[in-house]
């Protein structure tokens, strides 16, 4: 480490530190310089060996690390900084076109990544991105209709998951039912990181024509078609510095998935009817209620773009799997809806809330904040009672609306669980490779079998 390093950082007291570790002195140069222009110090080393004492001795905010090191890898040392130092954000530095390596080390637990030869663009940018860290986004910020409700397991372990995305620069694909609450969980990464006081840009991709896409997401210049009269920017120039979040990927046709894939590796777009490509520096989250894994094998998904999408999956939970929750979440609903109308809220019975808890929601929360509107609007009544909420399932009455529901519960708890017993099964009770088995995480295999008192 260079002698000049060694009494910057001596002196400058509560300056924000960097480790820098690379092989290749020119480039421990040119990211020593570049920091130190960014008020920043920087502790450059050559090996993983000394980026490990570095780490023993002092305190940093950000660490960036070759992934091609004398004595081991990158990998090596997000790995040893994840069991070490978990709230150090590390970037890692990878060859040109090498996105296995990007992806590899994102999903490792790396906060982004950054290909040689480096752009101090975007470096700058990163390393802001990763600063701001430092500076999360308090959690009674995250308000209102924002919030994530419920007390259930199943949302406790989706709310702890999305705390943990919100701190990478990784790419997420969130999976559930329509209706569970997919673009809530990504405003929520969104609203959590670094990028919060940026764009957060929605795009419904199986809303857009197909022979519009390429220019609505990358833009276009005046002249590149009939009807371009001015410039105009993509979803991507939008987004620049946010988030982008890509709602029903799945829609996409595959000529568009190619060039989406291009633009997420490496960083730039180019626009339609222009000759150069321009850097952006846009975090991906993506969402569909549909299996990609499938498309993949049908050929209907590029498999290249699953995985660069899929780093982090997370996947929101069916309503009917927090039936706990349903009260709660019912009443926020009925509050925020009268409010809306100016009304006071009117409760709702017993035996409202018992069919309720007990009816299967194919819609989620959608559904449920539909059932609720009708009810307050054909109300009749001091309270909503089960007649109000006009489930067709219910319509005999309380009783036997709980029995139906209970039954049908019954025979969706008696399948998963013959799912679970049947993979395990074929894993020899290896919990790991049956999730894979099932088409899940760990975490959500272990989550069903608690919930169905399987773990004993």
């Amino acid at each position: 480490m260079p002698l000049k390093n060694e009494r910057r950082t001596r002196s400058s007291g509560d300056a924000k530190r960097v480790l820098v570790v690379d092989d290749e002195a020119d480039i421990r140069e040119l990211l020593d310089l570049t920091l130190a222009r960014m008020g920043l110090l920087a502790d450059c080393v050559g090996s993983l060996a000394e980026a490990r004492r570095m780490l023993a001795d002092q305190r940093y905010q950000l660490c960036l690390t070759d992934m091609r090191l004398p004595d081991g890898d990158g990998l090596e040392l997000v790995r040893h900084i994840a069991e070490t130092v978990a709230d150090l954000p590390v970037a890692v530095i990878t060859a040109h076109g090498s996105a296995e390596n990007a992806v590899s080390a994102l999903k490792a637990g790396a906060f982004d990544y950054i290909a040689k030869p480096v752009s101090l663009d975007q470096l700058r940018g990163m390393v802001k991105s990763a600063l701001e860290l430092s500076n999360p986004a308090p959690a009674g910020d995250v308000g209102g209709d924002s919030r994530l409700l419920g007390e259930s397991p199943a949302i406790e372990q989706v709310r702890g998951l999305i705390e943990r995305v919100a701190r990478s620069q990784a790419p997420v694909h969130i999976t559930g039912e329509s209706g569970s609450g997919k673009e809530l969980a990504a405003r929520l990464i969104h609203t959590l990181g670094s990028r919060r006081d940026r764009a957060f840009v929605p795009v419904n991709c199986g809303a857009i024509p197909e022979n519009l896409m390429e220019s609505e997401f990358f833009g276009y210049r005046k002249g590149a078609f009939t009807g371009a009269s001015d410039d105009r920017e993509g979803f991507f120039h939008v987004a620049d510095g946010g988030t982008l979040f890509l709602d029903e990927v799945a829609d996409l046709p595959l000529t568009m998935q190619v060039k989406l894939l291009r633009a997420i590796q490496e960083k730039r777009v180019r626009k339609v009817g222009a000759t150069s490509e321009e850097e952006v520096d846009v975090r991906v989250i993506c969402a569909t209620h549909q299996d990609l894994k499938l498309l993949v094998e049908q050929g209907r998904f590029r498999q290249d773009l699953f995985y660069r999408l899929n780093v982090i999956e997370l996947r929101m939970p069916a309503l009917r799997e927090c039936r706990e929750d349903i009260p709660m979440l019912a009443r926020h609903v009925l509050d925020r809806l009268a409010r809306a109308a100016d009304l006071e809220p009117p409760p709702l019975t017993d035996a409202a809330l018992d069919v309720l808890q007990n009816y299967s929601f194919p819609g989620n929360v959608r559904e449920l904040e539909n059932v609720l509107e009708r009810a307050l609007a054909l109300i009749v009544g001091d309270c909503i009672d089960v007649a109000d909420l006009n489930l067709a399932p219910f319509q005999l009455s309380g009783t036997a609306a709980t029995t139906v529901g209970n039954c049908l519960q019954d025979q969706m708890d008696h399948v998963e669980r013959q799912a679970i017993l049947d993979a395990l099964k074929q894993s020899n009770n290896n919990r790991t490779a049956a999730a894979r088995l099932l088409g899940v995480t760990f975490r959500s295999l272990r989550y069903r079998m608690a919930r169905l008192g399987m773990n004993e």
